[in-house]
């Protein structure tokens, strides 16, 4: 591989494919189809003119070219064949991503070997579109050789390729020190403990509440048993209290107030025995047998005189 023979990718877009026989245009380079896992070019895309967007586009095989320059040369208009597109990737603006997924960017350009189609490295931004320049966007290269396998739209490389990144260029949010690479602002964001010793730090500036005392709760002591001086252990009993009867005054009364049955004071006039009269009534003693009764007279009783005839208790036959 010589210096001579590389070429990029960009260089390739846009120029127009002439046969050498007989000058003829055959179309303009629009696309550059890669055998990511052989790492090499296959076959060149073309389209009838820089404008045409529409179409199948029609390829050639890389062996194929006479000559380079302003223009590709080939030998006639027989060099198109049928291409398989879906076995090859035109690579740009593929994801890159390590093995531990940290992104890098995507691919905008690649650099190729023209005699042999080997691609010798790939050139990577934070946007794949080549139409964006240089000047506003870094660009990075990075050897196909860190490449480890790869996917649709997507080239997988080892741990630890950024730090083997070459910049080719500082783009202008880069200059003004706002854009940095993807990479470097997962670093910041990564959080780092303080080297200094705590007595050296400065304060949070919350104010800090004294801590509130619990009061933790007294332990409790458990009895042992012993068998040989239980009963000397046992707690004394608390000493008895005695009730003392509860004594109520007596009441003072004046000599018209006397205490009936029921412990209540009423008048001395209420408190004797009822008069009933009966000592009126009867004047002597009723049981008494000696003394001479009055003769008992009986009232008249009006009981009407019947006649009737007495009927014999038997009969004579």
């Amino acid at each position: 591989m010589t210096i001579d023979n590389i070429r990029l990718r960009n260089e390739f877009i846009n120029t127009e494919v002439i046969t050498r026989s007989s000058g003829k245009k055959l179309g303009v380079v629009k696309e550059v189809l890669v055998d990511v896992d052989q790492r090499e070019i296959v076959a060149l895309g073309l389209r009838d003119n820089f404008l045409s967007l529409t179409g199948m586009p029609q390829y050639l095989y890389l062996n194929s070219i006479v000559q380079t320059g302003d223009v590709v040369l080939v030998e006639n208009d027989d060099v198109f064949e049928l291409v398989e597109v879906d076995l090859y990737s035109p690579l740009v603006n593929s994801e890159v991503v390590t093995e531990t997924g940290e992104p890098l960017g995507r691919v905008r350009d690649f650099q190729f070997d023209l005699a042999t189609g080997k691609v010798s490295s790939i050139i990577i931004a934070s946007l794949g579109l080549p139409q964006i320049p240089e000047q506003l966007i870094s660009t990075y290269e990075l050897s196909i050789d860190e490449v480890v396998s790869s996917g649709p739209n997507r080239l997988i490389v080892f741990e630890g390729a950024e730090e083997r990144l070459n910049q080719l260029s500082v783009g202008l949010l880069e200059r003004l020190g706002i854009g940095r690479p993807s990479w470097e602002r997962m670093e910041e964001d990564l959080y780092y403990p303080p080297t200094t010793r705590p007595e050296n730090q400065l304060g949070s500036g919350i104010p800090v509440r004294p801590p509130v005392q619990v009061r933790q709760p007294e332990p409790v002591l458990e009895e042992r048993w012993n068998e040989d001086d239980w009963q000397d252990s046992r707690p004394a009993p608390p000493p008895r209290r005695e009730v003392a009867p509860l004594r109520y005054p007596e009441p003072e009364y004046e000599d018209d107030y006397e205490v009936d049955n029921w412990g209540e004071a009423v008048p001395r006039s209420s408190a004797s025995e009822p008069d009933y009269g009966y000592e009126d009534e009867v004047a002597g003693d009723v049981w008494d047998d000696d003394e001479a009764a009055a003769p008992y007279s009986p009232p008249r009783v009006n009981i009407p005189e019947t006649r009737r005839e007495k009927m014999p208790e038997y009969y004579e036959e």
